[in-house]
């Protein structure tokens, strides 16, 4: 099994991509999925954002208020990186227990839905092929407005806050342009699929896989030998 990272901007269309890959049957790993699992009350993270933050980011009930903390971190970059260094292990920790389970189930490959891949850059060693969504930037900006309800200066502050999008155009070996109909998505989409599904990148993963275990294994062996080898000479 290989692993394929999906990333682009905010409101760039990443979702959109990534359900076309889930209705052709290709597993998803969603950071944001686990990035909001974490901050439940309770959790380690919900605590650490709390001593770093002040309650003053969270609701009466305990839940976080996004939308006070995004004020703060996309104001303030130092206060975007202490929410980092708290978040991102954590998030990269649950996704790497999925592709454990996905690659059990022994599926060929699986696509990882990271929007600040190249921000973080702790996965691109593990990934085969990268796919950035772009849109036009004026696109970007009046999707981001209208999801969100910021005005032109706010989204402008977190457009800023990633890596401009030709930037990760320009890192990536496929670029989905979804500045038009879904439609048009859909096929540059299911074309990159098709790609992946022909390749053999999944078979030496697993012979790389199967090496390295016979090795250890081998290794184990051989210290377990060693050692009892030396517990029977001095006894």
């Amino acid at each position: 099994m290989f692993l394929v990272g999906i990333t682009g901007g905010i409101a760039s269309g990443k979702s959109t991509a990534a359900n076309i890959f889930k209705h052709n049957q290709i597993p998803v790993i969603d950071a944001d999925v686990f990035a909001r699992l974490i901050v439940q009350p309770g959790q380690q993270a919900w605590k650490e954002i709390y001593d770093a933050f002040g309650n003053e980011v969270f609701f009466e009930d305990g839940q976080l208020n996004r939308e006070a903390l995004g004020k703060i971190i996309f104001s303030d970059i130092n206060r975007r990186k202490v929410l980092n260094k708290i978040t991102h292990p954590k998030i990269q920790r649950l996704m790497f227990w999925d592709v454990l389970k996905y690659f059990k189930n022994g599926h060929k490959f699986v696509a990882l839905d990271i929007p600040l891949l190249f921000e973080t850059g702790t996965l691109l060693p593990f990934l085969h092929k990268i796919i950035t969504v772009s849109c036009d930037e004026k696109i970007q900006m009046e999707r981001l407005m209208k999801r969100n309800g910021y005005n032109e200066e706010e989204a402008k502050q977190r457009i800023v806050s990633q890596m401009p999008l030709s930037e990760k155009c320009y890192r990536s070996h496929f670029v989905i342009d979804n500045s038009a109909t879904t439609d048009e998505t859909r096929k540059q989409v299911e074309k990159i699929v098709s790609h992946l599904q022909a390749s053999k990148h999944h078979i030496q993963v697993r012979i790389y896989l199967g090496i390295c275990l016979t090795i250890f294994c081998g290794l184990c062996g051989l210290f377990s030998f060693l050692g009892y080898k030396l517990f029977t000479y001095r006894s």
